[in-house]
């Protein structure tokens, strides 16, 4: 292992954005196990240090993976498309529709009913959304256009929190 290998190579899976959740989480206990500075105890200060760099690496790259999302944005960097969201907000006109008719609809949305509807329909947006942004990745290996849609996913998922909080709000 490398400290400066890249997430896919250190967790030792392929460069692609379809990932096995159970797979990731195996080969991320797996190395935890070989790193963590507990087992370099008996080896001294230095050993621990660099034992704890590694823990941080491992988790590092775990978190990203284990996050469609963040893994998605990730390859997408790897292959040169910035995703760039700070600068780079940019969208279609019909996702901005959508976004705020979504944003008047909890704005209104008063009844748990009524936000649980919405909390489905953003769910079924963002599983569709998923799809067709690992086409995009795994098949077309378009990474700049899936740049464009991480951008647009990480809209929902800013929205998706909103609906949450409201749903605790209303006592769900």
């Amino acid at each position: 292992m490398n400290l400066d290998d890249d997430d896919f190579t250190l967790l030792g899976l392929p460069p692609r954005f379809a990932q096995d959740r159970a797979a990731i989480d195996t080969r991320w206990r797996e190395l935890q196990a070989q790193v963590h500075p507990d087992r370099f105890a008996a080896e001294g200060a230095a050993a621990q240090r660099v034992a704890m760099q590694w823990a941080v690496r491992v988790n590092e790259a775990y978190q990203r993976m284990k996050d469609p999302l963040k893994r998605a944005a990730y390859l997408c960097e790897l292959n040169g498309a910035a995703i760039n969201a700070e600068n780079n907000t940019a969208m279609p006109p019909g996702f901005l529709i959508q976004q705020m008719e979504w944003r008047e609809a909890l704005d209104e949305a008063a009844l748990l009913p009524a936000v649980e509807a919405l909390a489905d329909a953003v769910a079924k947006h963002r599983n569709k959304a998923l799809v067709q942004l690992q086409a995009t990745l795994d098949k077309k290996r378009d990474f700049a256009a899936a740049a464009q849609e991480v951008r647009a996913l990480m809209f929902v998922e800013r929205f998706a929190d909103d609906v949450d909080q409201r749903l605790e709000a209303l006592g769900q």
